[in-house]
């Protein structure tokens, strides 16, 4: 059975996956970093000053003391509706996607490329040589011959 797991772990389709899961997890760190760095401010610039991570909507209410944060409310266990938690993450998403679209239209766009260059001919035989030229080499051979 160990013999049996180790074949399968040391498959090429298991460490191709691996490898897959791990880069997705970086890339997918650079894309929180592009939503959460530049697109969001950039957004909020446009709109207003607008940080859509701090929006939600408290659905009890909060005990006496509590700041009105959506981290001092989680940690008082009063239950919220994070929108804009729900927003970030969208916009995140949707840009994944776009890179992700991005990615496999030039992968697409290079396989046919690739696809249409064109192969090389092989080398072409040799016309066969004249009759007259033909005729000449047999009557030397012959000459050759005598």
């Amino acid at each position: 059975m160990l013999n049996e797991f180790r074949e399968f772990a040391i498959k090429g389709n298991v460490v191709d996956l691996a490898v897959g899961v791990i880069i997705g997890g970086a890339f997918g760190k650079i894309v929180d970093s592009l939503v959460n760095d530049i697109v969001m401010p950039t957004i909020g610039a446009i709109i207003g000053r607008l940080d859509f991570s701090s929006h939600f909507i408290a659905l009890h209410e909060a005990p006496p003391g509590t700041p009105m944060t959506l981290d001092a409310l989680r940690k008082a266990g009063v239950p919220v509706l994070a929108w804009g938690q729900f927003v970030t993450v969208a916009v995140n998403f949707l840009i994944l996607a776009f890179v992700i679209f991005l990615l496999v239209q030039q992968i697409n766009r290079l396989r046919r490329l690739h696809q249409q260059e064109p192969t090389p001919a092989p080398a072409a035989e040799p016309a066969p040589p004249p009759e007259d030229i033909l005729l000449l080499r047999e009557i030397r051979d012959e000459l050759k011959k005598a």
